[in-house]
């Protein structure tokens, strides 16, 4: 039984009950919440669903379409087509249909009965919706709530308190157009590059505020520490005063200030300073708390909170732009808001971990293209770091100035708090009303800095040229001209074009240059839509919409990975060890704030998984730690692996750097080995006592181990394989040459130490072919060929195999994406599988790896096939092989060229160009020096290559091996 002696024990018991007592009583209707409420502030109650996986059931008609003309049911927020209403529509299908929707224009009518919360009768209350596509008329028991909303991607409310039945139902019509009234409206943000939706998609919910209230801030927080913030107010009919308090991550109070508000006042001033405040960065995002008080005759009557920053954004004109005094560049992308379901439709989910996929690229910044992004999405980047551009609508053309200056009102006051927002964008691609620019300062006490998102040159705006697809060349004398050059679009990553694809160059060009501010690649996300009408499937509109570095559920594409390596803030340029290695290894400081020694490494020396093992990477051996030293930023240094004596002995050795935040950066692998020593050219196995050659008619037949090789008397090349676990195999006719001739001059065989030599010689520029079967079945190609000094797309021999035979490979190498010549970048060495997928990027089904394409440094690869396994190995340095046919760009022709064939060991691989630049489709050279043809000089290549057509033999007493037949490619 409780003491009541000192009554202490009942009064903590009472103290403990006290706020659900508070609680239980205000859902009981019994007292008003916030009377108890130290900090009364404004309550939420949602009538649509939180996101587009809660959502809520309205009543629903559309007028054309699909389920038309008759009252059926839909969830909200969600855009109707993808609730089985109306039609699909593509931005561009007055182009690519001759359909001029705006004159077929769909209207969805929306009906939900709600109820007020109890305790809400007397306040002020406010209908918001955070975004509908794209006229919205909204009605509450049976009266306007105000004017017609024009605009598909802001936030708008309307005070609804006389119109309210305050017990009992109320009953909410919104009628939406998806083409809009206003034809600066559809200009802007309809008629454009990108699927085109109706329905109320974000959010809808009901605001309640004492009838003198918070309605808005705007916060100026400066990296020196001063503070200002307009607190807005809506409703004020006597003196009143406003106070703030600032927190700092802790919870500790680090600032206040406080100013009066005279009758008939609807602004505050409040002004106070932070003495040494943590800076907020992309590297390093800290925030602030504010809680804004109102009060009249001294107590509090409504009170808010922000978060934000204390950053200061500068651009110093023919210099650079500047975060807390420092120059920093871009390393960006453009992000549309899409889901495949749900198409603009999202939720915090989606949001977050798209900042978490560009943060793992080393990426910095991101373009809300071409519009205002979910709050949520902004909350990610302010708390992750991201710099952001938040965009007004405007694809080629712009709002109207009487829409766009209401529309920038509602875009900037709902943003203005948010401190990775660094610039406003006034529209993209010539969609800039110039009559708009200062409008947003009007909303932003920062005044941050606005741009155009242009795409010709001589449009520069504030100091920035945000010229789009520029070339290297070009993108060079851009930066030896006045302006800052920061483009806002650049290598247009449709299909496996553009993205990282020259990436490297263009990038240093920025890095190096004092105008240099970086840019944004085009786009995140191939925008693949389920079609609700076509079974399921996902449409990306032909060649419109798959754009993405990643596919449409954030498939990561191989420009994912080398753009990790490319905008790496830890730059280390070590192409291989060297032979005089200690364990230093250079290092660049790419950071813009952070200092080396706040990163951390870790070593690794592994040794690879063989074929026929059941691996498919490597075994660690040993491992270490290892301490960045002090490097600033944009310094260099070195960083020492405190290695073994025998490190030497491995196969490679393995380097993470991990950041601050405890990511990893980026992991190098380099061999330790030589391709002679890791390349398989043995297995053990019994061998046969001898190696046997038949002189066919038109071939040379060589059997040793249970293969039989025949090589064509006429040509030298492969003509037909068979081996004791096949009848045949379908590997033969080459090796080829890819570029240049081969006129066959004479062939002829010979016995070397056991060994059967077929040996062809040609004029031309093949200049020799050597076959050699060893006892144990194992195959030696050797060749030499010679071009004239000249360009060339691609240089080595090809072989030819069905591919569909193919069920899969499994290679020592880089990898475990295909490469070009202009992005080799984001491969690693080390054993890879892969099984065989159409997968062509940009395209269904989005399984990545692809499976086709060029592979770069392999040493060995195993075909795994319906004929059964076969091995190559190489043991030189620097061999690509190419497998079976695949595009770089889709158009009239696939691009780039392919070598002849279906199986090919390279010398040279071609780069590949890009959607949009200066003559990239026909011609990637514009991309920079490594997107330039590969250069000849009429130097003799000579390579070698070991075959094993089959698995090792078990050894069984020597029992001697039945040769089986082969089929022979004959003339």
């Amino acid at each position: 039984m409780m003491s009541l002696t000192n009554g202490k024990p009942v009064l903590r018991a009472a103290r403990k009950l006290f706020p659900v007592l508070v609680l239980v009583l205000w859902m009981m209707g019994g007292i008003p919440y916030q009377a108890f409420c130290q900090h009364p502030a404004t309550e939420v109650h949602f009538l649509s669903g939180t996101d587009n996986e809660h959502t809520v059931t309205w009543d629903f008609w559309c007028s054309g379409g699909r389920n038309s003309g008759t009252w059926g049911k839909i969830e909200v927020p969600s855009h109707w087509e993808q609730q089985g209403y109306g039609n699909y529509n593509y931005g561009r299908d007055y182009v690519t249909y001759g359909r001029n929707f705006r004159f077929h224009d769909e209207k969805g009518v929306y009906r939900h009965a709600f109820g007020l919360p109890r305790g809400w009768p007397g306040k002020r209350v406010f209908i918001v919706f955070e975004g509908v596509m794209t006229d919205a008329e909204v009605k509450i028991n049976g009266q306007l709530a105000g004017p017609i909303h024009q605009g598909a991607f802001y936030r708008f409310k309307y005070d609804i308190t006389d119109k309210l039945h305050a017990h009992g139902s109320n009953q909410l019509e919104v009628v939406v157009s998806k083409m809009s009234a206003d034809r600066s409206v559809n200009n802007a943000e309809r008629l454009a590059d990108y699927w085109i939706f109706g329905g109320i998609y974000r959010p809808v919910y009901l605001e309640a505020v004492p009838h003198t209230f918070i309605d808005w801030t705007a916060i100026d927080a400066k990296a020196d520490g001063t503070f200002a913030m307009r607190v807005h107010i809506g409703g004020a009919t006597a003196d009143l005063s406003v106070q703030c308090e600032i927190f700092d991550s802790n919870g500790l109070t680090v600032g206040s200030a406080n100013a009066a508000v005279k009758l008939g006042d609807s602004v505050a001033l409040l002004k106070t300073a932070v003495t040494a405040p943590a800076l907020w960065t992309a590297e390093t995002p800290t925030r602030y708390n504010v809680r804004i008080q109102l009060l009249k005759e001294g107590q509090v009557i409504h009170s808010s909170q922000e978060k934000f920053g204390f950053r200061t954004v500068e651009i110093r004109k023919q210099d650079g732009i500047y975060i807390n005094g420092t120059k920093v560049k871009m390393k960006g992308v453009n992000r549309h808001v899409w889901w495949p379901e749900t198409g603009r439709s999202v939720n915090p989910t989606i949001d977050l971990n798209d900042v978490k996929l560009i943060k793992r690229m080393n990426m910095n910044a991101v373009r809300c293209a071409h519009y205002p992004p979910d709050r949520s999405f902004l909350n990610a980047c302010d708390s992750l770091g991201l710099y952001v551009l938040d965009e007004l609508a405007g694809w080629q053309q712009a709002y109207s100035t009487e829409v766009g200056a209401k529309l920038v009102k509602e875009m900037v006051i709902r943003d203005v708090n948010h401190p990775s927002v660094i610039f406003w964008s006034n529209g993209n691609e010539g969609g800039h009303n110039f009559r708009l620019d200062t409008v947003f300062g009007y909303y932003d006490l920062s005044n941050r800095p606005v741009i155009h998102a242009h795409h010709r040159p001589g449009n520069a705006f504030n100091g920035i040229d945000c010229n789009h697809y520029e070339d290297y060349y070009s993108t060079e004398k851009i930066l030896a001209d006045t302006n800052i050059y920061m483009t806002t679009e650049f290598l247009h990553a449709q299909d496996d074009g553009g993205g990282a694809a020259g990436l490297a160059d263009i990038w240093e060009l920025h890095w190096r240059s004092k105008l240099g501010a970086g840019g944004f690649l085009w786009a995140l996300v191939d925008e693949g839509i389920v079609r609700t009408d076509e079974g399921e499937t996902i449409d990306v509109n032909g060649v419109n919409a798959p754009d993405g570095l990643v596919g449409p559920y954030r498939e990561e594409e191989g420009s994912v990975n080398a753009i990790r390596e490319i905008f790496s803030p830890i730059n280390i340029s070590l192409p291989r060890l060297p032979a005089d290695f200690s364990g230093r290894i250079p290092v660049e400081n790419r950071y813009h704030f952070t200092v080396l020694d706040a990163c951390t490494a870790a070593w690794e020396l592994i040794d690879f998984d063989l074929p026929l093992s059941g691996g498919s990477g490597y075994t660690v051996k040993h491992r270490g730690n290892a301490a960045f030293p002090a490097i600033a930023p944009a310094d260099s240094g070195q960083l020492l692996l405190d290695l073994p004596r025998n490190w030497r002995d491995y196969d490679a050795l393995s380097l993470r750097a991990i950041d601050p935040h405890g990511d990893e950066v980026y992991r190098w692998t380099w061999k330790i080995q030589p391709s002679e020593k890791l390349a398989v050219n043995r297995f053990a196995e019994p061998a046969d006592s001898v190696v046997r050659v038949s002189d066919m008619d038109s071939v040379f037949l060589l059997q040793a181990n249970g293969i039989s090789v025949a090589i064509h008397k006429k040509t030298g090349l492969l003509a037909g394989l068979s081996n004791v676990n096949s009848k045949s195999l379908s590997f033969r006719n080459g090796p080829v040459l890819v570029q240049g001739e081969a006129l066959p001059e004479r062939v002829e065989y010979t016995m070397e130490d056991g060994a059967a030599v077929v040996t062809a010689a040609y004029s031309g520029n093949l200049k020799y072919i050597t076959w050699r079967m060893e006892k144990t079945g194992w195959l030696e190609l050797r060749y030499g060929y010679q071009l004239e000094e000249g360009e060339y797309p691609f240089a080595g021999v090809s072989f030819n195999y069905p591919e569909n035979y193919v069920l899969g490979v499994k290679w020592l190498g880089k990898g475990p994406y295909r490469v070009w010549k202009n992005r080799l970048q984001g491969t690693t060495y080390s054993v890879w599988k892969n099984r065989n997928n159409n997968t062509q990027t940009g395209s269904y089904p989005w399984v990545y790896p692809e499976f086709k394409g060029y592979y770069a440094d392999v040493s060995w690869m195993e075909f795994n096939t319906v004929e059964g396994k076969f091995y190559v190995s190489f043991p030189t340095e620097g061999m690509y092989v190419r497998l079976f046919d695949f595009y770089g760009i889709t158009g009239p022709e696939s691009y780039p060229v392919l070598p002849c064939g279906d199986v090919s060991f390279l010398d040279y691989i071609p780069p590949v160009g890009g959607k949009l630049a200066l003559n990239i489709t026909s011609d990637p050279r514009g991309f920079g020096p490594s997107s330039e043809p590969n250069r000849l000089n009429n130097r003799l290549i000579e390579r070698r290559v070991y075959f094993y057509f089959g698995l090792p033999k078990v050894d069984d007493g020597n029992k001697q091996f039945e040769m089986p037949k082969v089929n022979v490619l004959t003339d």
